[in-house]
């Protein structure tokens, strides 16, 4: 079996920032994790509007917005985390075809070995986690550990995850780069200069 705890860090990083890198650093060391998953979601249906049987129900999300390619946000996740030998980008959900399942990654990283798993949310995700496929199995498989984002609280029974409050987010930085404002800081040198060299986010609508 492998060691643990694992600690792991879904979501679409588009762009990852060092509000994500913050949290896994808080996270690695509040659950004495050996090692930091940086997990980027190859089609997060939840956030593009893909249609699946869960969407319909949950009435699908308020909007549809254009996520950046898989594999793009894969390398700029590895630029990322390059600095931090305990964090590591995990691209198996960007490799795997259709909608991004967490319950399928978890039962993966069981697989592998891993006997302890902490789950690390956003409260605005936790919040929306009974929307998910098979909530209770991800429950089973993994310790649930909640960020406070947006000023949004931990929703009841979850864990916190204890770190600065940074107000940077994703949205933020596309929302920089397409008024031509700095984001030097904001996320890891690396991520900007990839971001600037791509043409990233300059003509989202």
């Amino acid at each position: 079996m492998a060691r643990g705890p694992l600690v792991i860090l879904g979501g679409t990083f588009d762009p990852p920032h060092v509000g994500h890198l913050v949290l896994g650093e808080c996270a690695r060391w509040q659950f004495g994790a050996v090692r930091v998953l940086f997990i980027p979601a190859g089609d997060p249906y939840r956030k593009s509007g893909t249609p699946t049987p869960e969407n319909a129900r949950a009435g699908g999300p308020a909007g549809r917005r254009t996520v950046t390619p898989g594999a793009t946000r894969m390398e700029m996740v590895r630029l990322a985390v390059a600095g931090n030998p305990a964090f590591a980008a995990d691209g198996r959900e960007v490799a795997r075809p259709g909608p991004s399942y967490t319950v399928e990654t978890l039962e993966e990283l069981r697989a592998e070995g891993w006997e302890e798993l902490v789950l690390v949310l956003g409260s605005d995700a936790a919040a929306d986690l009974p929307n998910w496929r098979e909530p209770g199995r991800i429950r089973a498989l993994a310790r649930v550990a909640v960020a406070e984002k947006g000023g949004a609280p931990p929703p009841p029974g979850f864990e916190r995850v204890e770190m600065p409050r940074l107000e940077v987010s994703s949205t933020l930085i596309r929302e920089r780069v397409r008024a031509g404002k700095p984001v030097r800081y904001l996320v890891p040198e690396a991520v900007a200069a990839f971001i600037a060299e791509r043409g990233l986010y300059r003509g989202e609508d």
